[in-house]
């Protein structure tokens, strides 16, 4: 009996990684300083440029 292979376009991959992501920045940001807060700061601002894409492209 064959199965069928998972579908890759899940809905809910996209926020999986998003919510990943955050919880990677809110982790680094309460961890430690110098290198942690940067991670923190550059993960936060790629979320913040994924709602502005989706918020222009919406837009259109």
């Amino acid at each position: 009996m064959s199965q069928t292979p998972a579908p890759t376009d899940s809905p809910f991959t996209a926020p999986a990684w998003i919510a990943a992501a955050s919880v990677l920045g809110l982790v680094s940001a309460l961890i430690g300083d110098g290198v942690f807060d940067v991670v923190s700061w550059v993960v936060f601002a790629a979320l913040i440029g994924l709602v502005v894409r989706a918020w222009v492209k919406r837009a259109r």
